[in-house]
C-alpha cells in the first residue's frame, strides 16, 4: 500500500531542507563569531600577560615564561616592518633603548612578518632589541590587539617583573608616541 502524498509535499520538503540548510548556516556563523569573540578579549591593566613562544629575527626561540620576573618587559605590537608609521615607532624605541635598558625594560616588537622581514628590517635601522614573528597573529590574539583599517592593531603593554600589565597604549597613528609612553611610564613608576 502507497503512501498518499498531497501535490505540495515535494514542496515543502524542499522548504522544510531550505530551512535546516539556513538554520545551519547561522549556527555557524554564530559559533565562529563566538570563537572570534573569545579570543579577541583584551588584556586589561591589573592582568597576567599570556605566556607565548614566538622566533625572533635571528631564528631564535623567543619564550616569554623565561623572561617574567628578570626586567620589565616592554611588548609592542605593529603591523608591518618598513611601513612608514612603523617605521617611526621602531626608530623611536632604539632612540630611547638606552633609557629603557637603564630604567630595567627590554623592548620586545611583535607582528605577523617573517624572520627573514624581521632581520632586514632590523639590519636596515640598526634595530638593538628584540622583534618576535607571529605568522598566524596567535599572540595577537592572545592580547587582543584589535585589527584597524583592515590592518593588524598597534598597541604597546608593559609588564612588570610578576608578569602583569601595568600599562598599555593603542594609538594607530601615533608610532612614535608608544616608545615615549612607555619611557614616560616606566620612569615615574620606580
Amino acid at each position: 500500500m502507497e503512501k498518499s502524498q498531497t501535490p505540495n509535499s515535494p514542496y515543502i520538503d524542499d522548504m522544510k531542507f531550505t530551512m535546516i540548510k539556513y538554520l545551519l548556516v547561522v549556527l555557524a556563523i554564530s559559533f565562529l563569531f563566538a570563537l572570534t569573540a573569545q579570543a579577541q578579549k583584551h588584556v586589561e591593566t591589573g592582568e597576567k600577560a599570556p605566556l607565548f613562544s614566538l622566533t625572533d629575527q635571528n631564528g631564535k626561540t623567543f619564550n616569554m615564561a623565561n623572561e617574567v620576573g628578570k626586567s620589565t618587559l616592554v611588548i609592542y605590537f605593529y603591523p608591518k616592518d618598513e611601513s612608514m608609521v612603523c617605521t617611526k615607532e621602531a626608530c623611536a624605541f632604539r632612540d630611547s633603548f638606552n633609557e629603557f635598558t637603564k630604567a630595567g625594560a627590554k623592548v620586545i616588537g611583535i607582528n605577523s612578518g617573517t624572520v627573514a622581514s624581521h632581520k632586514a628590517f632590523v639590519d636596515h635601522y640598526k634595530l638593538p632589541f628584540t622583534l618576535l614573528s607571529d605568522p598566524d597573529n596567535k599572540v595577537y590574539n592572545m592580547f587582543g590587539v584589535k585589527k584597524k583599517m583592515f590592518m593588524s592593531g598597534r598597541e604597546t603593554f608593559v609588564v612588570d617583573k610578576t608578569g602583569k600589565v601595568v600599562y598599555s597604549h593603542a594609538a594607530m597613528l601615533q608610532g612614535k608616541e608608544h616608545a615615549d609612553d612607555a619611557l614616560t611610564f616606566i620612569k615615574q613608576a620606580k
